[in-house]
Parts: structure tokens; sequence; C-alpha cells
């Protein structure tokens, strides 16, 4: 939003109160207080007749600086707030003397100046990270009503990032971004997953902690600033330090939660019915079965919406016309081998059968007047259930254990953007702070009811809708693409802003939703998907299975499934990553390469997991433009070595796309091809690229169920190289990529492979020392 007319002047109708000076500074043991009058003060009758500012400011965790601010204090407390974690209390340091007032965190300092015009800095040391500075915060008076407004500095060739799932340009400056769930698609500029949180390139970030639309100007309104207000008398927020990106996410999803890890099996390929096309039982088969003969491993199916009755969605019934015997079904597919998901959504239309019970027990949303809130647009007559109301969170969860009782594991967690804001919450909930958190309650009591009926690390979710807080239940997809490279390219834009918002794991429609692609749209979009952290086929109105687009589209999704799977014990590595420390799977290149300038801007590449560079193919005659950091990076699939430094740009078949391994990096490979859950660390194969010399690295591979089954020492000291497995209680190897050959071995064999070397242990050792 926007209050100012250029530099000088304010918008018609527009009044701002800016913190003029420190009055006032109040310590306490862990926080500090400071009163800021709008004008300066020369005498005692200046004090009379205009607002006072109270600025607070504390630390919940280490490198961790609150702020909180506010004008009229008198306001009730407003609900909901996000769920923030309890931290284990820093040690906080407060000095207050004649020339300013800090407190520190850490090693981040908010020092509040006492003398000049209003400022407050953020530092680490002596090095300003942001500031606060002159007609920065403010209070402004709008015909719209009262805002309370902050603006953080930008200095030369700084990028923001963040802000949720965002289709637009993924460097956030000269955006003016409304943070309001919308089902906008990912061709414009709304998004399904708005997040008050962004970081920027110079180490630190910024989470406002605001529920409601929070309205941000990104070097747009003020170029030199970061801009975000929100309606009312108060604004809190929260001055992360990392210093590295890494660092940042880290911290923040420590304060708002840190992804669930979720089971293996989610992680390999899912088929959908897809949206609106004509199927029932047989087609379910038969789609299966022309999987399994063409040798294509599939371990999940989705059932699209129509598993449901035509204006009943939801109520969580087969419809048998089409499903004659949907727990004989369900029992014919498990036989398979396979995992099943169901969509719901939080709407019950008219003709449900549950409507009329949600009316009569109050689970569905009121208008001021106590009638039902409803309307046509989805379903028709559609209420929406009050999650506010814990008797309909175990209401609407409790029509959930039918389905698991007949063997659906999982659930894919659809809509939750266009919530009303002309209703009455159960609680007495604010509805214009509900709009974006609704998400956060839907997910949330989906997610605990499948926990509580599966077990944890059991549950996966595919939700659409989100906020802060809400990467606690993966996982989330990108919405409704369309079949074209254009569209595929927004779509991994808004996969990368939503990493660097928090959220460890993502998906997307392979081939588009909308329309259908072209082969070779397809077949790219193939390797893209499976390169994901979650891979599934889906449309609307027709099928993503491969052999519609053409034979060779077969071989393609055979090709890439067949290679996840395999790379599972590095991929589900990443995923412990994820849960434990909140690094997404797929990062952007400036969360590996915070120090590479060149890295600032990609949006088109990424990295999967710590040591994979992915570069998708968009384009039809399969030319490819990337960029690789400095190193010798190594084609993962065929050992072709790149100097980095530079960009490359290369023509891929569609079986092949840039798939890089980082320089000084192990690579645990599976033996199996065909599943995503295994034994990984039975007969796991350490790929070793390009030692650094005295540079030593540690790998885990991973249980099945999140555990460390195996732990990876390698170092290269001069020609030598050790290969530790410490714990390993299966058969592993190591293959030193593109080393033609050893001079001698202790611990064990070598042998030449077509990548490299290939080396055993010896039965019963567990290090392998290699002379090159």
């Amino acid at each position: 939003m926007k209050f100012t007319d250029g530099y000088w002047q304010m918008r018609p109708g527009v009044t701002p109160h800016y913190p003029a000076q420190v009055h006032e500074v109040q310590v306490e043991p862990e926080a500090l207080t400071v009163y800021a009058p709008t004008r300066r003060l020369s005498g005692r009758g200046d004090t009379l007749n205009l607002p006072l500012l109270t600025v607070r400011l504390s630390s919940p965790m280490p490198n961790v600086i609150r702020v909180q601010t506010w004008h009229h204090k008198g306001s009730r407390p407003l609900r909901p707030q996000f769920e923030l974690k309890p931290q284990p209390a820093p040690t906080i340091k407060i000095h207050d003397d004649e020339q300013a007032a800090t407190l520190t965190s850490g090693q981040l300092t908010a020092r509040v100046l006492k003398s000049g015009d209003w400022r407050i800095e953020f530092r680490d040391g002596d090095r300003i990270l942001t500031s606060s500075g002159w007609r920065a915060m403010a209070i402004l008076d709008t015909p719209e009503g009262r805002f309370m407004r902050e603006q953080l500095a930008l200095g030369v060739g700084e990028c923001v990032y963040g802000l949720g799932e965002r289709f637009t340009p993924f460097v956030k400056n000269g955006q003016a971004i409304d943070l309001w769930n919308e089902d906008g698609g990912t061709s414009s500029e709304q998004a399904y997953k708005n997040v008050p949180f962004y970081l920027t390139n110079r180490g630190y970030g910024v989470f406002v902690n605001h529920p409601e639309r929070v309205s941000f100007e990104v070097a747009s309104e003020n170029v030199e600033r970061v801009q975000f207000s929100v309606p009312g008398e108060q604004l809190d927020y929260f001055v992360i330090y990392g210093p590295s990106p890494k660092e940042v996410l880290s911290r923040y999803t420590a304060l708002t939660g840190r992804p669930a890890l979720p089971p293996a099996w989610s992680f390999g390929l899912w088929l959908s019915t897809s949206f609106t096309t004509d199927y029932d039982e047989a087609t379910v088969t038969r789609l299966i079965e022309e999987m399994a003969e063409r040798r294509l491993p599939l371990h999940v199916f989705h059932f699209d919406c129509f598993w449901m009755k035509e204006f009943q969605w939801c109520d969580f019934e087969w419809d048998r016309r089409v499903f004659p015997d949907p727990a004989g079904m369900l029992a014919r597919l498990k036989a398979r081998g396979l995992r099943i998901c169901v969509w719901i959504n939080p709407y019950i239309a008219q003709r449900s059968p549950l409507f009329d019970e949600g009316m009569a027990r109050g689970y569905l949303l009121k208008r001021p007047n106590g009638d039902v809130w409803q309307w046509d647009m989805w379903q028709a007559g559609m209420g929406i259930v009050d999650f506010t109301n814990p008797a309909a969170r175990r209401w609407f969860a409790d029509k959930l254990e039918a389905l698991l009782d007949m063997g659906v594991d999982c659930v894919k967690t659809h809509f939750g953007e266009r919530i009303p804001t002309d209703v009455v919450y159960h609680d007495g909930s604010d509805p214009v702070r509900m709009h974006n958190y609704y998400s956060y309650l839907y997910n949330k009591t989906v997610f605990e009811a499948l926990e509580a009926r599966l077990g944890t690390g059991q549950v996966v979710l595919f939700a659409r809708s989100a906020t802060a807080g809400g990467q606690q239940f993966p996982v989330h997809w990108g919405g409704d693409c369309t079949a074209t490279f254009e569209s595929m390219a927004e779509t991994l834009r808004g996969g990368l802003s939503l990493s660097l918002s928090g959220f460890g794991f993502w998906s997307h429609d392979i081939g588009g939703f909308e329309h259908t692609a072209s082969p070779d749209v397809y077949k790219r979009w193939c390797a893209f998907g499976l390169l994901s952290s979650h891979s599934r086929l889906r449309g609307s109105s027709s099928y993503r299975v491969p052999w519609l687009f053409d034979e060779e589209a077969v071989d393609v999704l055979r090709c890439f499934t067949n290679l996840k799977c395999r790379l599972m014990p590095y991929l589900y590595a990443a995923a412990c990553e994820a849960h434990e420390s909140g690094i997404p799977v797929m990062r952007a290149m400036i969360l590996e390469f915070p120090d590479d300038p060149a890295c600032d801007y990609l949006d088109r590449q990424y990295m999967l997991g710590p040591s994979l560079l992915v570069a998708p193919v968009f384009s039809p005659d399969g030319t490819v433009a990337y960029y690789l950091p400095e190193g010798r990076w190594t084609h993962f699939v065929t050992s072709r070595v790149v100097e980095g430094g530079r960009w490359v740009q290369e023509k891929h078949d569609y079986l092949s796309l840039p798939l890089m391994a980082r320089p000084n990096s192990v690579i645990p490979v599976g033996t199996n091809a065909e599943r995503p859950d295994y034994d990984y660390a039975d007969g796991v194969i350490l790929h070793i690229f390009e030692l650094k010399d005295g540079a030593p690295i540690t790998v885990h591979v991973p249980t099945a169920e999140g555990g460390v089954a195996t732990t990876a020492e390698v170092t290269r000291v001069g020609r030598q190289v050790r290969i530790r497995a410490v714990g390993a209680a299966r058969p592993w190897q190591a293959l030193l990529r593109n080393v033609p050959g050893v001079r001698s071995v202790t611990g064990g064999s070598a042998e030449p492979d077509p990548l490299g070397t290939r080396l055993a242990p010896a039965p019963g050792v567990d290090e392998i020392i290699v002379e090159c």
C-alpha cells in the first residue's frame, strides 16, 4: 500500500506521524522500551496534543530481535496470532548511555540513536545490516483508516527474496505485494501461499508477525527501502540474523515451526485421475496396469475431486455409481504396492448430507446476522467449515476415519484461499486476520488427524494454501499451472520463492494442469518433476500418462523415476536436514552460494540438496543456459567435467538435462531403481567428486525412517584419499568419479568403472585408504 506521492508529498487524505526523537528509554532485565514523540520537544507545552510512539525491543532467541511498536495500546488483542515456538532464553546485553541505547542478542545488536533524526540500526558489530531511519516508521491516518508502517533500508545491490510462493520475478525488488491468499493460478501476481517473511542477500531476514493482510512495497514506493504496513495501532516484526541465508532460514523455522519429515514412500511417483476426466474403477485399473506393463514405477495413486458425487463436495463418501466397491478397489490397488491419496476441501456443498449436520451444530461460518455464509462459486450453496471451533475440527477430522479404515494413506488438502471476511467465527477471531490463517488451521486439523491415526513420520498432505507456520504440514504444491514452457518456468520461480520462505518440501503438476502439453513440454517437465522433492502427474481435462504424448515420453518418465529412486539415500538425507534445521530440499542458488553475486538472480536452476545442481530445459530444441559457480563440476550421469565460474550453454536430448555434481562432494546412491522406500545403506555406493585437498566431507546415509544408518567420512590429503563408513552394517562401495585408476588400496579392492574407479572394502573393514 502506497502512502506517498513521490519523495516530497503524501497522497490525498494521508496524514503521517513520524517518531521525531528519543524522549525516554526504559530498561528492563530482558527488554528495552523507547518512547518517541512525533515532533521535537522544546518545552513542556510540546508534550501536549501529539501522538507518542512506543517501541519495545526484545529477543526470543539468539541473533533474533523483536520490534513491537504501538500507538494506542488499549485496543483488544485480536485473534488469531501466529503460533510461535518457545525457544531457550538467549543471553541479552542491554546498554544505555547518552549517545544510544542498545540491545544485543548473539551477534545481532539493535542500536537506538538518541541524538539527531530518529534511527534504529541493526548491526553485526560495526556492520550495519539495515536500519529504520528518517520518516521510516510511522502512524498514518488515511481515508481507509489508520495504518502502522515500517521501512527498513536496503543497501546497494541488496536483493529481497521470499514472501511466499510468488510467480512474479524471483527477486522482489520493485514489486508491490499484498499478502492475501487467492486462487489465481501461477501466471498472475496473486499467490496461494502468502508468508510475511523475507530475506536478503545481506545476511538477515524479517518476519512481520501479522496474519492479516500485510502490504509490502519492496524498493518500489521508496526504492531505497522495504516498506511493510498493517491496519491498526500496532506493528510487530522480527529481524533475524544469519549471517548466512541458511542460518536465517534455520532461525526463522525454529521460531515458526520446522517441516515434518514426510514418509519415504511419498518421494516416489504419484499419478492422478486428473480433474474433470471421465473415470471409474475400470479406468483407474487400466491406467495402473498400463504403467506396470511399460515398466513405469508407480508408488502413489491419487483420486481427484470426482471420487465424490458432483454437487456434494465434501461428503467424504465415494460415488457408488463409478466406485461401487471402494474398499475392495483400494485393497486391490494396495495389493499392487500402491499408496492411496484422496482429494478433499474445507467446503461443504449444500447437497452434501454434511451440510445440514454442520449447520445444525454450528460448524459452518456464519454471517453477522446468524445465517450460514453460502455462495455458489465452486460448489452450489456451499458453506465453509469453521476451524476455530474445536468441535468442528473434531467433526471434520472424524470424517477421515472411514477413509483411513478402508486404506487411504494420505490426503490432498485443496483450496482454503477464498475465505470471506464478512463472517463471524466461533472463537471471535477477526475475519480479516483469519483469511490467510484459515489455511493453517485447515491443514493442521487434517495433518494432526492423520498423525494420530498413522503415527509420527507417516503423514503427508498435498496442500495448496498456506501462510507462516504452514511449512509444518508438508507437502505443498504449486497450484494451477498451464502446459507451456513459460508456465513451467514460473512454477519453478514460485517454488524457489516458497523455499526461501521456510518451506522444505514442494511439488507441482508435471506436464502442467490446464490444457494438454505438447510432447516436448511434457518430457521436459517429467525431468524437472522427478528432480523435485515430490513428483506428481496431474492434469485438468486430460490424463498425464506418458503414452498419450508419445512412446519416448514413456522412456523419459521411466528414466527419471529410476534415477530419483536411486538418489533416495541422498534425497532423504536432504529431507532429514529440512526437518531438523529448516533448510529446504530444493534450494535457490543464493542459498548455497551466497558469496557468488552471479547467483543473486538465478531462478531457472536450483540445487537439489547440497550437492546436485539442476537446470531444467525450457526450450523446444533442447538448448539450455545455466551458470556454474567456481570449481570443476561433474555431470552426474555421464561424468563429463565442466569448469565453473561461468555461464554454460548446451543442448540436451529428452533423456538428459544439466544435472551437475558439486566439486568436493559425496553423493550416496542406492541400488533400488524401482522404489523410493528401501534400505538405503544396503549396497550404497558413495559417489565422490573432485575432492579438495584438506577439506573433509561428512555425509549421512539415512534409514527409511529418518534415522542414520551410516556416516561416511571422506578426506583427501595430497594424493591420499581416506573413505570411512562409520556404523556400516551393510555392504557398501565407493566410486571415485573421473579417476581412471589408483596406485594402491589399503583395506579393500579397486576395479575400473565406466565412470571412474570403484572401491570395495574388505570384509569387516570400515575404512579404505587409496593412493591416487
